[in-house]
């Protein structure tokens, strides 16, 4: 298990999010960059203190650094699952309130948390008195309506009393009522400002930005701000934009993976995961994951329906990856 002394910095991380960011995808972005922090999905209390915890807490060790999401508002339920988190060794817990979902809220949890600081604090203190692990937690800039910045800074001041040292900000407001999630990422206003100035004012405090960023040069202008990046949407589509973080961000001189060797290095993954899972897990459940790796390039349509083709796909056989790749030139 990684220690806490060998971790890198959080400058720059993957964001949780829901049915995407599981542990293939982790393993596949692992292949892409080393040091950037990994996230889970959101895992409820609820499927930890009444499921099946192996089945949501299970990664691979060449993970690290990873962090835990959980999503849930009861201290207690939250402790008993941070704490499970420490014993199955992710080096982070973060605690969920930015989801804007109704299922999320009828949960009680989210960004609709927003509205209720001291619980959060009381959430943050629960999980931190039973981990050693980091305690940290994303959220939005406000709720609804509430657009003033103090809310925000409200917010924060009280989580940090009980101790929450790390804030992920999505710099954008969560309509609770009347949009979707994916509406939640794209109609509100960014406003990074909210964050730089959350920085400013809490200069003790780890403030990392979410929303919205995709090129190198906006994550540079960030970091001119705040201490890390966290890319979402775009990491997933346009995955090897993070070929680069490693030498960039991290002075990690290890040569960078072209696509094709990131290929090649799933291959034997994804063949020890279907001898291990026969019968449970499909092909298309890790490929599924891999098919933006060649977005931009001439021929990565034919890369993705090569990797989209069921009778393909039903076959089982990983090798696919390779002849998905044969559909386009690639850079040595």
């Amino acid at each position: 298990m990684v220690t806490v002394l060998t971790l890198p910095s959080r400058r720059l991380s993957v964001a949780p999010m829901m049915d995407w960011s599981d542990r293939h995808c982790r393993k596949f972005h692992r292949e892409i960059t080393r040091h950037t922090w990994l996230y889970t999905e959101m895992v409820t209390t609820g499927a930890l203190v009444y499921g099946d915890v192996e089945r949501h807490l299970r990664f691979n060790e060449e993970e690290h650094p990873v962090a835990l999401q959980l999503g849930g508002s009861d201290p207690k339920d939250l402790a008993t699952s941070a704490r499970l988190g420490q014993q199955w060794g992710y080096d982070e817990i973060n605690l969920n309130c930015g989801c804007p979902s109704e299922r999320v809220q009828k949960g009680a949890f989210g960004a609709c948390l927003m509205a209720e600081p001291q619980l959060v604090a009381d959430c943050v203190k629960a999980m931190r008195d039973v981990v050693d692990i980091d305690v940290t937690v994303k959220h939005r800039i406000g709720i609804d309506d509430s657009e003033s910045y103090d809310f925000v800074r409200d917010f924060v001041g009280t989580v940090a009393d009980a101790g929450c040292k790390t804030f992920i900000v999505h710099a954008r407001n969560a309509i609770l009522k009347g949009l979707s999630p994916k509406e939640n990422r794209e109609v509100p206003p960014l406003k990074y400002d909210y964050a730089y100035r959350l920085k400013r004012e809490f200069p003790q405090f780890e403030f990392i930005i979410n929303g919205g960023i995709k090129t190198l040069d906006e994550i540079d202008l960030h970091l001119q701000h705040l201490d890390g990046v966290m890319l979402g949407r775009e990491a997933y589509h346009n995955p090897y934009v993070m070929a680069q973080f490693d030498q960039r961000y991290y002075g990690d001189d290890t040569p960078v993976k072209t696509r094709e060797q990131v290929l090649e290095a799933m291959i034997p993954y994804i063949s020890a995961q279907l001898e291990k899972e026969a019968g449970r897990l499909k092909l298309n459940s890790i490929t599924r994951h891999m098919l933006g790796l060649m977005q931009n390039l001439p021929g990565a349509r034919g890369f993705r329906q090569t990797l989209s083709d069921s009778k393909k796909l039903a076959s089982g056989d990983p090798r696919l990856l390779l002849e998905a790749a044969a559909r386009l030139s690639l850079p040595a």
